[in-house]
């Protein structure tokens, strides 16, 4: 009897083993695959905490050119790479927005991280990086200026010195997609162009990147007394020639303004002598240009202007004063070549002979060997409910426009790619018009005057832009291509 008591007291306990070693087996054999797909899922995928940009446009009128032609359903962007081939075009997906703040989270994203492969490939790519490919992103380190730190500002660009407070529209950096770029940075900069002539030919547009360059540079100065004009010219929208010495760098940053970059001047037209453009004859000012290392140039904005796009000009007997209808297309008794004075001219087919002039006077003077050659291309306008002269505003516009906006590429930038490809010289076009169409909240506005000095609130600035703002990320793409350009040389 404890025989058969003590074998089914044993029977149960192996029982009970049995038991216990298979559900044991069960809890280690799930753990273990458990870990194993989180590992597999931690190598693709991470929480990425980020705000989510809120980019709204609530303007139902809204006029985005570079002064020139409207927005396209179809945009067609230019490539920037950083190596050759020169005097070339290719495209762009459009940018977007995503904005990233310090120690904030209001939304969760999941994203897929690179693969090693894919992160030897984005490394190859960083050479023929296509910088107009990407994004604005907030960024709390902005700017690398401002208008108490930098005295080269003038009245026009200082916003915030005007009274603009809301400044978040210091703070958008764009971000390549394709590639890490690198930041700007400003000894790096004052030591590529050291001994050197770093020159801006153009418009008040162009005048606002320099002026944009003068401060990203003077940020890096340890003395400000050893940077100056080298004429004892305070910068002022009614001269238009500057040279600043960086003494320390024995370099000199220079702007020479000019509207069209061909010769503005006075032909006979019956029996009065009337302004012109002489589309055949290069600016007065084009022999100062000679014998710069860098050379910017520019010119867009003023091809859109009254006396070059919008009139029509009619003669009236008796009448003192000119006759003018809005045609948008032509301009009589306006464009010359030679002693010839066009009786009418198409704006475009006369923006495009000016480009020959141009590119003939830097085929002629310019050697590629010593001087680097850069062309901007047009920046818009965004201006809502009429022009700059019939009462256009961009006062309420505060955002970024939002990623369903589909940026435009204007007949003008076109046609400055067709006269580049034609050229013996090495021209880059630094396409800055797609990404700086979203920025309709980075223009003086109201602010591109101190508050007694208004004329009206009616009259804005809507080309312009502010500093800092859009103009040091036209200079950011500048200081890339020259650093490639600089290692490659190495």
């Amino acid at each position: 009897m404890e025989r058969q008591r003590s074998f089914s007291i044993k029977s149960t306990s192996v029982f009970l083993a049995l038991i216990i070693t298979t559900i044991s087996s069960a809890v280690i054999f799930f753990t273990f695959f458990s870990i194993k797909s989180n590992s597999s899922n931690a190598n693709n995928f991470q929480i990425h905490l980020s705000p989510v940009a809120s980019i709204t446009e609530t303007t139902t009128s809204l006029h985005i050119s570079d002064s020139s032609v409207s927005p396209q359903q179809s945009p067609i962007l230019i490539s920037t790479h950083f190596t050759p081939p020169e005097n070339t075009s290719g495209s762009a997906k459009i940018p977007d927005f995503e904005k990233k703040t310090r120690g904030e989270v209001s939304s969760v994203k999941v994203i897929e991280l690179p693969s090693k492969n894919d992160e030897e490939k984005k490394k190859k790519r960083i050479e023929e990086c296509d910088v107009t490919n990407g994004k604005w992103v907030y960024d709390s380190d902005l700017p690398l200026y401002t208008n108490a730190s930098c005295p080269f500002i003038d009245e026009g660009f200082a916003c915030q010195s005007n009274g603009r407070l809301d400044l978040d529209y210091m703070k958008w950096r764009w971000e390549p997609r394709d590639c890490d770029a690198p930041r700007f940075n400003a000894t790096k900069m004052l030591e590529m162009i050291r001994g050197k002539r770093l020159v801006f030919v153009g418009d008040s547009i162009n005048r606002n990147q320099w002026e944009s360059m003068l401060c990203m540079l003077f940020q890096a100065v340890k003395d400000p007394k050893r940077v100056y004009e080298t004429h004892k010219r305070r910068i002022t929208k009614e001269k238009g020639n500057y040279s600043f010495r960086f003494a320390d760098y024995k370099c000199t940053v220079e702007f020479y303004v000019t509207h069209f970059l061909v010769r503005e001047g006075k032909a006979r037209v019956g029996k009065k002598r009337r302004e012109t453009l002489r589309i055949d004859a290069m600016d007065r000012t084009s022999s100062r240009w000679k014998g710069a290392n860098i050379l910017v140039f520019n010119t867009a904005h003023w091809w859109s202007h009254y006396k070059t796009k919008s009139g029509s000009v009619f003669f009236v007997p008796n009448q003192k004063k000119d006759i003018r209808r809005n045609t948008g297309m032509e301009r009589v008794n306006y464009y010359q070549e030679g002693d010839l004075v066009h009786p009418k001219l198409d704006v475009s087919t006369a923006f495009k002979k000016a480009l020959q002039t141009w590119s003939s006077w830097v085929d002629k003077n310019v050697d590629p060997k010593r001087t680097r050659v850069f062309f901007r291309s047009a920046a818009p306008s965004h201006f809502s409910g009429g022009e700059w002269n019939s009462g256009g505003h961009c006062r309420e516009a505060k955002n970024l426009l939002n990623q369903t906006f589909k940026p435009s590429y204007s007949g003008k930038n076109i046609i400055v790619e067709e006269v580049l490809k034609q050229m013996k010289t090495p021209v880059t076009l630094l396409n800055v018009s797609g990404l700086s169409q979203y920025r309709i909240d980075a223009h003086p506005s109201i602010f591109g005057a101190k508050p007694e000095n208004r004329r009206s609130q009616a009259v804005q600035d809507c080309s312009h832009w502010c500093l800092p703002g859009v103009p040091d990320t036209w200079n950011h793409f500048l200081y890339l291509h020259l650093l490639h350009k600089r290692k490659v040389t190495n």
